[in-house]
């Protein structure tokens, strides 16, 4: 009996010095927090971000391949010609004739279309380089005065938005392309990566739009037609190979000032090649080119194109000679015979 009293009191004196102990722990512990600021182990952060520095290829040379998007060629060192034809590049177009709007009478503006794949147009897909190194072809023409910024590109056929360079190139031959090389004794091995752009097909612009102007002055009684924009067109394809209908333009160029460009280039003719051969602006001016009309203002109060109320095809071409046929008749009723 007196083992086991003395058993339980030393377990309660053991406790108690064991309490005793933990609370005078827990005093040390408030006194260095309120005295002195504890330490934090600080946590460990991880940071997915890339050094600055960092190389994603791994230091493989990169090769910026640009021959492929090149348009201008390579120009001649010689005269080509049994004749000297260095005045070809002195020749300016002639001034417009100053058109006052009080004399306006009559104007009406006019979309047309130029397919290039008819016959009267096939000057326009003649492939040859001239004598500056250029290309003959009128795309070529067109794209190289756009890319060397000698005429400003808009988006929208009111020149409203300019279009930047890089904007034509990704739409007409794609963004730029990181391709490896590999080296041919072992394909597991890349010696660089080389970045290329696909180069782009002039044959595959096969239509042209135009935006003119049909203005009757009364003070010289004349008709005036004005070229105010072109815009080549982005023709897309069925699967089985069939065009689709209402091509996209690529961009609109302000005729006035391509003139000055299209006045230096001359137009291939196949019975000539002579003195006799007229500039890209005589033929414009002269509309020795075959269209058919795809818009106009006039009888239009919705502004919509003829495709658009008339789906027929034959129709169409059909309201767009009509409406070259009214312009023509509201000239000839000003007169009397």
């Amino acid at each position: 009996m007196k083992s086991l009293v003395v058993k339980s009191c030393l377990l309660i004196a053991f406790g108690a010095l064991v309490a005793a102990d933990a609370s005078a722990q827990r005093g040390n512990r408030r006194r260095t927090t309120s005295g002195t600021p504890v330490q934090e182990t600080p946590q460990q952060q991880t940071n997915n971000n890339a050094p600055v520095n960092a190389n994603p290829y791994g230091n493989i040379p990169i090769v910026v391949d640009t021959t492929s998007s090149d348009v201008k060629g390579t120009p001649s060192l010689r005269n080509d010609n049994a004749f000297d034809k260095s005045f070809v590049n002195d020749r300016t177009p002639l001034p417009y004739e100053h058109l006052r709007v009080d004399d306006a009478l009559f104007a009406e503006k006019v979309w047309r279309e130029l397919d290039l794949r008819e016959k009267m147009n096939q000057a326009f897909r003649y492939e040859a380089m001239g004598d500056g190194g250029g290309s003959e072809m009128f795309i070529n023409i067109l794209m190289e005065a756009v890319t060397s910024g000698a005429v400003v590109a808009f988006e929208d056929e009111r020149f409203s938005t300019p279009k930047t360079v890089k904007a034509i190139q990704e739409q007409t031959q794609g963004s730029m392309d990181t391709v490896p090389q590999v080296d041919p004794l072992d394909p597991s091995k890349v010696l660089r990566y080389v970045v290329t752009r696909s180069s782009f097909d002039p044959k595959s612009v096969m239509k042209l739009r135009i935006k003119e102007e049909w203005v009757f002055d009364r003070e010289s009684s004349r008709m005036y037609c004005r070229i105010l924009g072109i815009a080549p067109l982005k023709s897309q394809f069925f699967p089985n190979g069939e065009e689709r209908p209402g091509a996209t333009p690529l961009f609109w160029v302000y005729y006035p000032d391509l003139r000055a460009i299209l006045a230096k280039r001359e137009v291939y003719n196949p019975k000539n090649m002579g003195n006799s051969r007229m500039t890209w602006e005589e033929l414009f001016e002269s509309r020795m080119f075959s269209s058919y009309i795809i818009k106009s203002t006039f009888d239009n109060a919705s502004n919509r194109a003829i495709r658009q109320y008339i789906k027929d095809p034959i129709l169409a071409l059909l309201e767009g000679e009509n409406i070259k046929e009214k312009i023509f008749n509201f000239e000839q009723d000003l007169w009397s015979y």
